[in-house]
C-alpha cells in the first residue's frame, strides 16, 4: 500500500508540474498568411460576435507559440476552453470556430422557405411602405414575426436601417488623396500643416423654459422648442502636429472674412515656417482677392480636398467634437454669449491639445473605395 500511495503521489506531482508550466496541446497550430488575415479581421470587425472574436484571439495566440495556460490567463478563460478551440481549428480550420448544431426540436421551417424570405427581403418592397418590417414580412410569408426576426438576424439583414454615402466625382480624386494623406503621414520639414474650414450658421439657441437637471433615475430634460438669438461663423485651422486650433469668429461668411482669417493665421504662425493649408473647394476660398493674397505670401501652400470628400479634412472631426461636447446641449441667450463659449472651448482645447492620429495610407483609402464601387455597381438598385 505504501508503494502504491507513493506512486500516486509522484504521478500527481508530475501532472501539477506540467499544468504549472503551461503544457501545450499535442497538435501544432500553423497558420497561412490568408488564415491569419481572416482571424485578425474577425477580431477587429465591429459586427463580429464577441464569442467568435474571442475564439479567433485564442487561435492567433496559440499560433504565436504561447502555451494554453498563458493564453487562458490572457483571455480570461479556462485552459480547457483554449485546448478545445485549438484542436477544433487544427481539425476543421476556420469552420471549426463556428458553433456546432445543437440538439433540440426538429426544424419547422425548411431551407426553401428561408430562401424565399431572404429573396423577398432583398428584391422587393411591400405595398404602401419603403421597406419590410418583421410584421409585414411575417404576414406575406405566412410565418411568425419571431421566425422572420431570427432569419434576418442570422443573415445580417436590417431593412429598417439606412446609411448615407457620397462618392466624389473629382477627376483628380486619386492625386488629391495622395497629396493630402502624404501631408498627414509625412509632413514637410520646417512647415506647419493646417486643416482649414468654416463652421457656418452656428445658432445661439435658448430653450423656452428652464432645463430640468439630471437626477437619480431621471435624465436631464429640456423643452423641444427654442428661441433663436442670431448666428455666427467659426473659422478654424487645426494644426495636425499638435492638435492646437487657431480660430476666428465672424457674423458673416464671405471672402472678406476668410481673408481676415488668413491674416490671423499669418500672425500666429512663426516666421520661417511654411504653411500648408488643407481646405475644401468652397467659393470663398478661390476668389480673386484670396488668390492675389496667396501670391503675395509665398510661404502659403494650398492643398484642396477632392469635391464631396470633406472627410479628408481633419478639422471636420474637430468641428464634430465641438458640436457633440459643447454646442448641441448648450444654451445661449445671445450671439455674443455663444461666441464667448466657443472661444472658451478653443482655449480649453489649446491648453491641452491632442492631435488626431491618421492611420490610413492613400493606397488603403483608394482600395477601400474601389471595393465599395464594385459592390455598388453590382447592385440591382
Amino acid at each position: 500500500m505504501n508503494y502504491i500511495s507513493g506512486l500516486k503521489s509522484i504521478v500527481y506531482r508530475i501532472l501539477v508540474t506540467e499544468s504549472a508550466m503551461g503544457r501545450k496541446a499535442a497538435g501544432e497550430l500553423v497558420l497561412t498568411q490568408m488564415e491569419r488575415d481572416e482571424l485578425v479581421a474577425l477580431t477587429l470587425r465591429r459586427k463580429t460576435a464577441q464569442a467568435l472574436a474571442l475564439r479567433a484571439r485564442i487561435v492567433l495566440a496559440c499560433a504565436d507559440g504561447h502555451a494554453n495556460k498563458a493564453v487562458a490567463a490572457r483571455q480570461r478563460v479556462t485552459q480547457q476552453t483554449v485546448g478545445k478551440w485549438r484542436s477544433r481549428y487544427i481539425e476543421h480550420r476556420l469552420d471549426g470556430l463556428l458553433d456546432a448544431p445543437r440538439a433540440g426540436a426538429p426544424r419547422t421551417i425548411d431551407d426553401a422557405r428561408v430562401d424565399a424570405v431572404i429573396a423577398k427581403t432583398l428584391e422587393s418592397i411591400p405595398e404602401g411602405a419603403t421597406h419590410w418590417s418583421t410584421r409585414s414580412m411575417a404576414r406575406q410569408a405566412g410565418l411568425s414575426q419571431t421566425a422572420i426576426s431570427r432569419i434576418w438576424r442570422a443573415f445580417g439583414l436590417q431593412p429598417h436601417r439606412q446609411e448615407t454615402f457620397k462618392l466624389s466625382s473629382d477627376p483628380l480624386f486619386a492625386r488629391k488623396v495622395r497629396d493630402i494623406v502624404g501631408l498627414y503621414l509625412d509632413p514637410p520639414l520646417r512647415a506647419m500643416v493646417l486643416c482649414v474650414d468654416e463652421k457656418s450658421q452656428i445658432q445661439a439657441l435658448d430653450r423656452t423654459q428652464p432645463l430640468l437637471p439630471l437626477a437619480p433615475g431621471i435624465p436631464e430634460r429640456r423643452t423641444h422648442d427654442y428661441e433663436r438669438h442670431g448666428t455666427t461663423t467659426l473659422f478654424a485651422a487645426l494644426d495636425i502636429a499638435t492638435g492646437a486650433v487657431i480660430g476666428d469668429l465672424h457674423r458673416r461668411h464671405r471672402s472678406s472674412e476668410f481673408l481676415q482669417f488668413l491674416r490671423t493665421i499669418e500672425a500666429n504662425v512663426p516666421q520661417g515656417l511654411d504653411i500648408h493649408l488643407v481646405m475644401d473647394n468652397y467659393g470663398t476660398h478661390k476668389t480673386l482677392s484670396i488668390r492675389n493674397w496667396l501670391v503675395r505670401h509665398p510661404r502659403f501652400h494650398v492643398h484642396f480636398t477632392p469635391t464631396s470628400a470633406s472627410w479628408l479634412n481633419q478639422v471636420e472631426r474637430w468641428f464634430a467634437t465641438l458640436t457633440q461636447k459643447y454646442l448641441r446641449r448648450g444654451t445661449h441667450r445671445s450671439t455674443r454669449q455663444l461666441e464667448q463659449a466657443i472661444r472658451h472651448y478653443i482655449k480649453i482645447n489649446n491648453d491641452n491639445p491632442k492631435p488626431f492620429v491618421w492611420t490610413k495610407t492613400a493606397d488603403d483609402i483608394l482600395t477601400s473605395i474601389e471595393r465599395f464601387c464594385l459592390r455598388t455597381s453590382n447592385s440591382r438598385h
